[in-house]
């Protein structure tokens, strides 16, 4: 029994999870900022986006499987389906699950914080949407992600939809203001996907998964990494320095630039796929820790004001 639940909580990837929770805590942060936080929906909104991503991990390890992708070949850490641990029937099934278990998670979440049959049904069909695009990116005949259009599919829907859909969830408005975190915070979700491609880089190109990195080759993918963790950064720069409060607020959030720095040379002095591996984690560390700092400036921010 332990085995068995090691064995998905492996196949789960947890160590991507935050990739999901970071636009879930700025949008929440967001609306703290204007004083119409509401815990239970950052709850509920952090539950579902936790289901989604794995929902997202579960789907790539069996499109992967099925497409001869995930090979001896492969520098990434062995998925289920690869190691023999899970069949494809059996990962079948714990997607279906996911995806049920997404959609009430989803729904309870929408029908608590909306109260306009509209705005619920807009958010099911986003919801839906999600799911599909989730399931969408490496499965079926046509997977976007062989054809290089992961990067856009997680711009939108771990930046922009992400932080503008649970400040909405929060306030039942929508300001131009969102833009440039939601910006931010899609940048930075990026670059762990394009991390993930550099280091597969060899494998995928052989295979057919025509990914960004694949299509601009390592160099230029570098080059296409770092304006990625800089647009990140200055995006939420940009946003905390046009906030009407002291200057000293946004002080603590360049902590966040030492750290995105340290990881953007070790990967343009990177010479060889297998030099990205370990980045991995690091790269979400990244974004983990620029959204922390983020939100703890902003939430000085609303102290102070």
């Amino acid at each position: 029994m332990k085995q068995s639940l090691r064995i998905w909580l492996d196949a789960a990837r947890p160590k991507t999870l935050p990739l999901a929770l970071v636009s879930i805590l700025t949008g929440s942060v967001l609306a703290y900022s204007t004083h119409q936080f509401s815990l239970p929906v950052a709850l509920l909104a952090f539950l579902t986006a936790t289901l989604l991503q794995i929902l997202s991990n579960l789907a790539n390890d069996y499109g992967d499987a099925v497409k001869g992708t995930d090979n001896d070949q492969r520098l990434g850490p062995m998925r289920a389906i690869q190691s023999g641990d899970v069949s494809l029937k059996d990962m079948k099934s714990a997607i279906i699950i996911n995806i049920a278990l997404t959609i009430a998670s989803g729904l309870v979440l929408v029908i608590y914080a909306l109260d306009s049959l509209q705005s619920i049904l807009a958010f099911i069909g986003l919801g839906v949407l999600a799911i599909v695009a989730a399931i969408a990116y490496t499965v079926g005949n046509k997977p976007y992600g062989y054809v290089g259009l992961g990067d856009i599919s997680v711009f939108i829907f771990f930046g922009l939809l992400g932080v503008a859909g649970t400040y909405f969830l929060h306030t039942g408005i929508v300001v131009s203001s969102l833009i440039l975190p939601a910006v931010g915070c899609g940048l930075l979700a990026v670059a762990v996907l394009n991390i993930n491609n550099m280091r597969d880089i060899e494998n995928d190109e052989e295979c057919g998964k025509r990914t960004v990195a694949v299509r601009l080759g390592q160099q230029k993918a570098k080059q296409y990494h770092s304006l990625l963790l800089g647009g990140g950064l200055l995006a939420f720069i940009v946003y905390l320095l046009l906030q009407p409060s002291p200057i000293w607020t946004c002080l603590p959030f360049l902590l966040s630039a030492l750290v995105v720095y340290k990881h953007g040379r070790a990967v343009w002095l990177a010479d060889q796929p297998a030099q990205i591996a370990p980045m991995m984690p690091i790269v979400v560390k990244c974004s983990l820790v620029t959204n922390l700092l983020f939100a703890g400036a902003v939430i000085a921010q609303t102290l102070v004001s």
